[in-house]
Formats: C-alpha cells, sequence, structure tokens
C-alpha cells in the first residue's frame, strides 16, 4: 500500500491540535482546528483513522484474503485497548507526580492521582474493563469499540454498502437511547457515543474501500459538490465564528440556530458530522495538490513522521497535554510569550517521540510481525 502523504500529514495535524485543545491556557490553542471549524480534531482522527483502516483491510485482503484481514483488525483492537490501559495508568501516575510537586495542572481530573495510589488495582480493573474512560483518553475508549466491530461489520459493509448505510444511520439517529444502555461508571454511557461514531468511523472505512471504484464518478459532478462542500464547510465556520463574536451576532446566531438545531458533538450531531464530510471532499478534490505541496515542506514532512506514529503519538500527546498544561499554570499569571515556548517545546516533543517511535520502535514492530 503506498503512503498518503497528505493523510499522514492531516493525521500528525489533528494530533497536534488534540494536545493543544487540552492544555487550558495555551498561547496557541486560540489557532486550533476547533476555533474556525465547526468540528474538530476528534472528527479529524476519527474519520481518518477510518480511512486508513479501509486502505489497509483492502490491502491486505488483496494480498493476503479476508481472514487475515479480519485477524488484523482484531489484533488491533487489542493493541489500541493496551495503550487506552498502558496510557490512562502512565497519565495519572505522571499526575500524581505533579501534584506531589505542587504543580497544579487542569487538563484531566485530579482524581486519578488519587486513585492510582490509594487503589492502583482498583484504578487499573476500572480501567481494564472500560467502566471509567479517562478525559483526554476518553476517545481512545470509542476506538476500541469501532476497531473491534471492523472484522465483522467491514465485511459486511463491502458486500451491502447501501444497507450498510442505512443501518449506520439509523444507528446513529437512536445513538442517544441507546448509549445510556452501555455498563459505565457515568449514567449517560460513554462520553464519545460509539453508536452515533460510528457513521463517521465507517463513513472514513467507506472512503478507503470504495475510492478508486467511486472518485472518478463522483468527479464529474466536481463543480457541484465542491460548492455544496463549501458551502457546509463556511456554513459550520459561520455558527463557530457567531459564537466568538458574542452578542453582536445574536441574530445571525438565532438564525443559524433555526436551521441547525443542536450542535452535541458527543453524540456526533448531523451538522459536525456533515460538516467534516465536506471539508474530506475539498481536501482530496480542489485542494488535493495543495495539500501534496504542504506535506512536501519541512513542517509538512514533520507533522506526518507525527502522523505515522500512531498510538505512541497519541500517547505521546495526551502526557505533553499534561505536562504542558502543568508548565504554563506554574507559575501563575505567566505572560504569553512564556506559554508560547512551552506550547513550541511540546510540539517539538511530539514530534522528537514520533521520530524515535519510526526510528527504534516500528522497524522493531515489522521485524516481529514478519517472523
Amino acid at each position: 500500500m503506498n503512503r498518503l502523504i497528505a493523510l499522514d500529514m492531516l493525521r500528525g495535524y489533528a494530533l497536534v491540535c488534540i494536545m493543544l485543545d487540552h492544555m487550558p491556557v495555551s498561547g496557541l490553542r486560540g489557532l486550533t482546528l476547533a476555533n474556525f471549524s465547526i468540528f474538530d480534531a476528534a472528527e479529524l482522527f476519527v474519520l481518518l483513522s477510518g480511512f486508513l483502516v479501509g486502505l489497509v483491510w483492502q490491502s491486505v485482503e488483496r494480498r493476503d484474503g479476508m481472514r487475515k484481514a479480519q485477524w488484523r483488525f482484531a489484533r488491533r483492537a487489542f493493541e489500541v485497548w493496551r495503550a487506552l490501559v498502558v496510557g490512562g495508568v502512565v497519565m495519572a501516575l505522571l499526575s500524581a507526580g505533579l501534584l506531589a510537586l505542587g504543580m497544579k495542572h487542569t487538563a484531566i481530573w485530579n482524581q486519578y492521582a488519587v486513585w492510582i495510589i490509594e487503589n492502583p488495582l482498583g484504578y487499573l480493573g476500572v480501567l481494564a474493563t472500560m467502566w471509567l474512560q479517562p478525559n483526554l483518553l476518553d476517545v481512545l475508549a470509542v476506538y476500541v469499540v469501532l476497531i473491534a466491530s471492523a472484522p465483522l461489520l467491514v465485511p459486511v459493509l463491502k458486500r451491502f454498502p447501501l444497507i450498510f448505510a442505512i443501518g449506520s444511520l439509523i444507528l446513529w439517529w437512536f445513538a442517544p437511547i441507546l448509549n445510556p444502555l452501555l455498563p459505565n461508571h457515568n449514567k449517560n454511557g460513554l462520553l464519545f457515543n460509539p453508536f452515533g461514531w460510528q457513521m463517521l468511523f465507517f463513513t472514513g472505512v467507506a472512503m478507503g474501500l470504495f475510492r478508486q471504484k467511486f472518485m472518478p464518478v463522483l468527479r464529474r459532478h466536481s463543480a457541484l459538490l465542491t460548492s455544496l462542500a463549501t458551502g457546509m464547510f463556511l456554513f459550520g465556520a459561520t455558527i463557530v465564528i457567531a459564537s466568538k463574536i458574542g452578542e453582536p451576532a445574536l441574530p445571525l446566531r438565532q438564525a443559524l440556530k433555526q436551521v441547525y438545531g443542536s450542535i452535541d458533538k458527543w453524540h456526533l450531531d448531523g451538522t459536525r458530522y456533515l460538516a467534516i464530510v465536506a471539508a474530506s471532499w475539498l481536501v482530496a478534490v480542489p485542494l488535493a495538490d495543495v495539500m501534496e505541496r504542504l506535506a512536501s515542506t519541512r513542517l509538512g514532512v514533520g507533522l506526518q513522521q507525527i502522523g505515522r506514529g500512531g498510538l505512541w503519538s497519541f500517547l505521546a500527546c495526551v502526557l505533553l497535554s499534561v505536562l504542558g498544561d502543568a508548565f504554563q499554570m506554574n507559575p501563575p499569571d505567566q505572560g504569553f510569550l512564556r506559554k508560547l515556548v512551552v506550547d513550541l517545546w511540546a510540539i517539538l516533543a511530539l514530534w522528537w517521540v514520533s521520530v524515535m517511535w519510526l526510528t527504534y520502535g516500528a522497524p522493531w514492530q515489522k521485524r516481529r510481525k514478519a517472523e
């Protein structure tokens, strides 16, 4: 499978945004994706992850058959679950260490630090059963569920795409009712509702599976689709910008609300879904050449390396969020320049950790899988 460098760059960009978005007083937080679009890095991460699943599934199935592809993603689900558990433990220990040093931080709930010290086995148990999903790692919990369902559902998607799409839409519609039925410490279910987010994930899977078949057909109507996609993206951006303007934009906000109703990230509302799908068309077609050129720049290559780091990079971005938050809050009332230095340090640290993984960790994994 040939790597798509723009895909790797966007995955890296999503991880940088996730890291900065969870540093509450970050100097660069105001420049992340969530500030100019109705969706944020979480949607971008899940859609790109689904797209990559579709690409890899197609490649593995052609080479080794469907059973091998199913086993590949069953094993991947275990790896994501393991990352959730290990990441939750390390994050809680890091938080406990920072608190012991008197370094206040608000990126995560400080109770995790208490539990890991007072009842480590109990904390490990609630992580392992996913009864508890620590904030910053909660998107991994829904990712475990989605990846674990792939071995069963991707063959259905390939054989009956239209029926699958209808079923996915129905499941998304009833997602707010279904989520509280999942056993969870929160009576409302998982924070990222898997019954809602499955629609975005499998949209990405379908893009990866069928792109070579359907893109030539869609390109015949590219002018119309680009106009619609641009309009949808601008509609979502207007909602966000109007909310930031505040009272002067109240009439516009009320008029827009008559169209979109409500925004609910956790169940994945229709406006956010349509906006990220529209953005994916814009990136893949009218802006394709621009994205390729950006991915080839020095900054683009750095983001590619972060994106290719996979779970390792994701866990690093979570831990760096906690560290960066602590450095920016201690001492209090820091100036913008000092916070900016911490932001840049965190981004460079994330890049360095990703490069170390690609240099030493990823080749080792490949050798182990080849044995």
